[in-house]
């Protein structure tokens, strides 16, 4: 009987066709568990079809959100009502129906190869952080703007009921680490934590959209993976498939991308990550086949 494996993989974005016609090619993977790191899609819909295609295909899907998910388009409007913290409430509802773990659920035990681990799926968002210390946080939009970077979040994605995007990041901060200081010690027991965002400003590499970079986490998370002692941690977001090793901790990068930024004849099947891979760290902290690899 083959031994369950843990898979990741993120920004799947099946708004765009090319993408959500390539994923009715994965085959059924049994007893795996699949973690879907965020930017399953723009809407509700988008992560119905997902739901419908992965459950079937894997024992346990967990999903945790990113920021396409959050976005409110006003064409979607009628479809996904609610904005900031009430559409992410939905995303939640529509998860749990499905049986997807959210970051709103308990932390699931993996049972397998590599394990057993703890899952832990958190949101967290961004607050700007991650910019030159010379440019202010009210200043950051005019700065990205310069090299003709604009984020679709400043006007897709609502901090409702929160004033702004950065409070609504700090309190989702707070309530993570509250919860995550109050995990067991459990003996033999791996921790893996899940985000869409990264945790840290040193693993954005975004070379032909730097000035992008302040979209992408907060500096609040920087030493979750020490404070936590966690021992891999999973993140989406950049699009640039990438290993990396700090501190004795695995920092993986499991984006799939938009139609361009991936396929040369290749499967989605090729994109899925083993989490639990026996890999030790490599000199210099930095690694991994698929190390700063653009499509």
């Amino acid at each position: 009987m083959p031994v369950r494996r843990l898979l990741a993989i993120s920004d799947l974005h099946l708004t765009h066709r090319h993408n959500r016609q390539a994923l009715l090619s994965l085959p059924s993977y049994g007893a795996d568990w699949l973690i879907c790191a965020g930017d399953v899609g723009d809407s509700l819909a988008d992560l119905a079809f997902a739901w419908d295609l992965l459950i079937p295909r894997f024992d346990r899907v967990i999903w945790v959100p990113g920021n396409h998910e959050l976005w409110c388009r006003e064409d979607l409007a009628q479809a996904d009502h609610g904005r900031g913290a009430d559409r992410y409430a939905r995303l939640v509802e529509l998860c749990q129906a499905y049986g997807v773990l959210t970051p709103e659920d308990p932390y699931p035990l993996f049972v397998g190869r590599g394990g057993p681990a703890r899952i832990l799926p958190t949101f967290t968002l961004y607050d700007y952080s991650f910019r030159p210390p010379e440019v202010a946080a009210d200043q950051v939009t005019a700065w990205a703007w310069e090299h003709g970077i604009r984020a679709r979040d400043e006007d897709l994605l609502h901090p409702h009921p929160y004033a702004t995007r950065e409070q609504w990041c700090h309190a989702r901060v707070a309530q993570t680490e509250a919860r995550l200081s109050t995990l067991p010690d459990e003996p033999g027991v791996k921790r893996i934590l899940v985000n869409h965002w990264p945790l840290r400003d040193d693993l954005v590499r975004i070379p032909k959209v730097p000035r992008y970079r302040p979209w992408c986490g907060t500096t609040r998370t920087e030493d979750w993976h020490t404070r936590f002692r966690l021992d891999v941690v999973v993140t989406g977001h950049l699009h640039v498939r990438a290993t990396d090793w700090r501190d004795g901790t695995r920092f993986e990068e499991v984006s799939l991308g938009y139609p361009r930024q991936w396929g040369e004849g290749r499967e989605i099947a090729h994109y899925l990550r083993e989490v639990l891979r026996d890999e030790p760290a490599p000199p210099g902290g930095r690694g991994g086949p698929d190390w700063q690899r653009w499509r």
